[in-house]
């Protein structure tokens, strides 16, 4: 176990995916990719987790594309199909009901950006360092820059994605692709996971089809999708359940 590029493990409703090719700075070959799917793919189908966490290995969170293997010029090359797989494992990531979180402990190049992107919250160690460094190879962030360029504000990700260097997680923080700064890390994600499991599995569930569907409508067709869906839960067990509790004054047994 301790030998897979990818390690899964569940404790307590808290399900961890955790890169382990630290020789390689988990970089992302066509394996790896695989492994990931198949674990997001795993815990999205489980109803015992309520909370996912996605870190690495040693001192890089991940390097993104694996440069060996995007030298190949056969069809086992990065170039080949592994933009396809790499935007699979994205939206495979971004579309996983359960909350994901990024426990970013250490640097991140290329598309690593992606992965934490991808993920609901993200916080950082503050030794930890960002580069979108695709332009400094001759390459774009392209696969990458749908889930980058949904959180990060114009300004950033034109100084972020146009000068390819390393910034401070603080500098990240601040352009908006990730939500906390901290050498306590883990007790920021204890204090998050602590609370999401407050939470209704199927309202976090909707709630980030909220997030990822709204943006992209009409109004008309905003308040038409939105008000569908609140009747929805309205009218559902869990929300049934959970306005119980409130009002008996007692915590909500949850199910999914």
């Amino acid at each position: 176990m301790s030998e897979a590029k990818v390690v899964l493990s569940v404790q307590d409703g808290v399900a961890t995916v955790r890169f382990n090719r630290p020789g390689a700075k988990n970089a992302l070959d066509g394996e790896c990719m695989a492994l990931l799917h198949e674990a997001f793919t795993a815990v999205s189908a489980d109803p015992g987790v309520r909370v996912v966490v996605l870190t690495g290995t040693g001192d890089t969170f991940s390097a993104g594309a694996d440069l060996k293997s995007a030298l190949a010029k056969d069809e086992t090359g990065f170039a080949a199909a592994g933009p396809e797989a790499f935007a699979g494992l994205l939206t495979t990531i971004s579309d996983c009901p359960r909350p994901v979180i990024a426990r970013v402990q250490g640097n991140v190049f290329g598309g690593g950006n992606g992965l934490v992107a991808a993920c609901d919250l993200a916080v950082a160690d503050p030794g930890v360092t960002f580069a979108f460094s695709e332009v400094r190879l001759g390459l774009i962030p392209a696969v990458i820059s749908v889930v980058c360029l949904a959180k990060l504000t114009p300004a950033a990700a034109r100084e972020l994605l146009l000068l390819g260097g390393r910034v401070p997680a603080q500098q990240v923080l601040e352009a908006g692709m990730i939500n906390a700064v901290t050498g306590d890390y883990d007790q920021q994600i204890d204090r998050w996971v602590a609370s999401l499991k407050k939470c209704g599995p199927n309202a976090l569930a909707g709630t980030k089809d909220l997030i990822a569907t709204v943006p992209g409508l009409s109004r008309a067709d905003a308040y038409a999708y939105t008000a569908q869906r609140s009747g929805e839960f309205f009218a559902s067990d869990e929300a049934r359940e959970g306005m119980s509790a409130l009002l008996e004054k007692r915590p909500p047994s949850w199910t999914v």
